[in-house]
C-alpha cells in the first residue's frame, strides 16, 4: 500500500529522532518527554557507526527535569541551523528537517514528540559534524574518544541556553584550514552545478598553439568557468588553439593529476567533461573524511594523500592547519609513489614517525619473498648475489627460505630498494616512507607502483624537516649521511604524526580545487556506506 502523506511525514520525523519508535509518532496521543527518552534508549540497538547515542536524550532532559527544551522561536532557529547542512556536505533530510518544519508550522512545537525529535536531530547533526557519519579506519573503538572533548549533549544544552546554536556547530567542525577551504570549494561547485555544462568534443588530432581547433571558444569558456583562466584573459582567435588556451589547459591538468603538457587529449577532455555535480560529491566526501581525522596536536605533521600522490610536511599540524597546505603558508610538498591499486593498496592509518635509518637494509617481507623472490631464484640461482641480497642467517638454503627458517635482506647501496634513507613509523602493516633509486617514476602521472610503502621524491628535504629541530642536523650533515656508508639509526626526540589520508578532492593554498581519480575505489564504497546509514545522499 502506498503510504499517505501523513504517514510519510511521520516516518521522516522518526528519522529526525533516529532512535524513537515510529509508532510513537503515529499515535495521536503524545507521550511525555521522559517516556520518549526512556523508550528511545530501550529501543536502540548496538551502534554500528562512530558514536553511541544511547542515553543522550535522557542526559539532555534529566537536568531540566524533562521540561520541554524548545519554543517556536528557538525551534525555528534550530531548523535554520539544520537547513545549513549542505554547506557541510550533509543533507537536511537526514535529520528529518522537512517533517519538523511541517510540525512547527502546524503548531506542534508544544508537543513532547516534536521536542524530543528536534533535540535528537540536533544532537545527531553535531555528532556527525564532529566525528563523521560512518566509522572510519582511524577510530575502531566506540564511542569515539573525541566526543569526550566535544560532548554534543553539553554543547547543545549550552548553545540553547545562550541562544548561540551556531556556535555549537562551529565548535563541532574539524579545526582544520583544509576543512574551511573545501567548504568554500563545495559552495563554488554547487553553483557551477546549476549552470549549463555541455560536453566538449575530443580534438581529432594532437594540437598545439596555433593549430586549428573548432571548439576553441567552448574550451576557453570552460577554462574561465572553472578558474583555470582569468575572466579577463584574451579569447582565442576563431577556431584557433592559442597560447593562452594551452596555459589554461596546463593549469587544469595540474589540478587534476594529469600530465601538464598543455595538450587537450582524451584524458584531459574527459576530466573537463566531468559534471560539477560529481565534483560536488567528491568534495562532500572529503569533508566527511576530514571529520574522521584524529586530533594530532599543534606540532609538526606529515600528511600523505594517496589518490593525489602527494606528501605535505607541516610545521603546525592540527588546530591551525589542514591536510593539503595547512597552517604553514608554504608547507613542504612533494610527489610520492604509493601502493598498487587492487593488489597492494597502502592502508589508511595514523602513525608516529620515531626514527630514521640512513643507508638502511631492506628486509624483504614474507609476501614478496614468496611471490617474487623465490620464483626469481628458481629461474636464476644467482639472483640474490646479482641484486646485493643475502640470507639471514648467512648461507641459508632455498628450503630454509620456503620453510620460514631464514629470511632475505638487501644490503645498503645503489641497488637497495629503499634508497638512502628510511623514515620509520612502526605499525603492524610494516608501512613506512623511504627514498628510492628509481627517481624517474615521479615523472609519471599515475604512481601507484609500490608494494604498499611510500616512496618520497625529495628524501633530503624531508629528512631536514624531520631532523630540523636538532642542532647537529642541517642540509650538509644530512647530505653526508645520505652518502654510501654504514647503516645509521637516528631517533627523533619527539615522534611526528604521519596521517595516511584518502581524498579525491582537496584545495590548495591558492584556493584552487584539486581532483584525483578514485584509484582504490574508496569513494564508491563510502557513498554506499553513507547511503545505507542516511535517509538520502546529496
Amino acid at each position: 500500500m502506498k503510504p499517505s502523506l501523513k504517514s510519510g511525514a511521520a516516518l521522516l520525523l522518526c528519522a529526525a529522532a533516529a532512535l524513537l519508535p515510529c509508532s510513537t509518532f503515529a499515535q495521536p496521543a503524545p507521550a511525555g518527554i521522559r517516556t520518549l527518552a526512556v523508550e528511545a534508549a530501550r529501543s536502540s540497538t548496538t551502534p554500528s557507526g562512530p558514536y553511541d547515542e544511547r542515553g543522550w536524550l535522557d542526559r539532555f532532559y534529566a537536568p531540566r527535569k524533562y521540561a520541554p527544551a524548545w519554543n517556536p522561536s528557538t525551534a525555528a532557529a534550530a531548523l535554520w541551523v539544520l537547513r545549513q547542512a549542505p554547506l557541510q556536505g550533509l543533507d537536511p533530510l537526514d535529520y528529518g528537517t522537512d517533517a519538523l518544519e511541517r510540525q512547527l508550522r502546524g503548531g506542534g512545537a508544544g508537543s513532547a514528540r516534536f521536542d524530543v525529535a528536534l533535540t535528537s536531530a540536533m544532537l545527531h547533526y553535531l555528532a556527525d559534524l564532529r566525528v563523521g557519519r560512518v566509522r572510519s579506519e582511524y577510530h575502531t573503538r566506540l564511542p569515539d574518544a573525541r566526543l569526550k572533548q566535544y560532548d554534543p549533549v553539553e554543547r547543545l544544552r549550552a548553545g540553547l541556553a545562550a541562544g548561540r546554536l551556531q556556535a555549537a556547530v562551529r565548535a563541532a567542525e574539524p579545526p582544520l584550514r583544509q576543512y574551511e577551504r573545501v567548504k568554500a570549494a563545495l559552495a563554488q561547485y554547487r553553483t557551477l552545478a546549476k549552470q549549463p555544462y555541455p560536453a566538449l568534443p575530443l580534438p581529432g588530432a594532437k594540437i598545439k598553439p596555433g593549430s586549428a581547433y573548432p571548439a576553441a571558444a567552448a574550451l576557453f569558456d570552460r577554462l574561465v568557468l572553472l578558474g583555470d583562466l582569468p575572466a579577463d584573459a584574451p579569447p582565442p582567435g576563431e577556431g584557433i588553439y592559442s597560447e593562452e588556451l594551452k596555459e589554461g589547459v596546463q593549469h587544469f591538468q595540474a589540478r587534476h593529476g594529469l600530465g601538464d603538457d598543455g595538450v587537450p587529449g582524451r584524458a584531459t577532455i574527459d576530466a573537463l567533461n566531468v559534471a560539477p555535480a560529481q565534483r560536488v560529491r567528491q568534495l562532500a566526501l572529503t569533508l566527511e573524511r576530514l571529520r574522521w581525522l584524529p586530533d594530532v596536536g599543534p606540532g609538526p605533521l606529515i600528511v600523505v594523500d594517496l589518490p593525489a600522490y602527494r606528501l605535505w610536511a607541516l610545521q603546525k599540524g592540527s588546530t591551525a592547519g589542514s591536510t593539503a597546505g595547512s597552517g604553514d603558508e608554504s608547507p613542504l610538498e612533494m610527489r610520492v609513489v604509493v601502493g598498487t591499486a587492487l593488489k597492494t593498496e597502502t592502508p589508511l592509518f595514523v602513525g608516529q614517525m620515531r626514527y630514521l635509518e640512513f643507508n638502511p637494509y631492506w628486509n624483504v617481507p614474507r609476501s614478496i619473498l614468496d611471490k617474487e623472490i623465490l620464483p626469481k631464484i628458481a629461474r636464476s640461482p644467482d639472483y640474490l648475489a646479482q641484486n646485493a641480497m643475502e640470507t639471514v642467517p648467512p648461507g641459508a638454503s632455498v628450503a630454509d627460505l620456503k620453510a620460514g627458517r631464514a629470511r632475505v635482506r638487501q644490503r645498503p647501496g645503489p641497488k637497495n630498494a629503499l634508497g638512502a634513507v628510511k623514515f620509520a613509523l612502526p605499525n603492524p602493516m610494516d608501512i613506512y616512507l623511504h627514498s628510492t633509486p628509481a627517481q624517474e617514476v615521479f615523472a609519471r602521472s599515475r604512481r601507484d607502483l609500490s608494494h604498499g610503502c611510500i616512496r618520497v621524491e625529495h628524501p633530503a628535504a624531508l629528512a631536514q624537516f624531520v631532523l630540523g629541530q636538532q642542532a647537529k642536523w642541517n642540509a650538509d650533515t644530512i647530505q653526508e649521511a645520505l652518502q654510501p656508508g654504514p647503516t645509521r639509526h637516528v631517533d627523533l626526540p619527539r615522534p611526528i604524526p604521519v596521517v595516511i589520508f584518502y581524498a579525491t578532492a582537496s584545495v590548495g593554498s591558492d584556493g584552487s580545487a584539486r581532483f584525483a581519480a578514485d584509484m582504490y575505489g574508496r569513494d564508491a564504497k563510502l557513498v554506499q556506506a553513507l547511503a545505507s546509514r542516511s535517509h538520502r545522499m546529496y
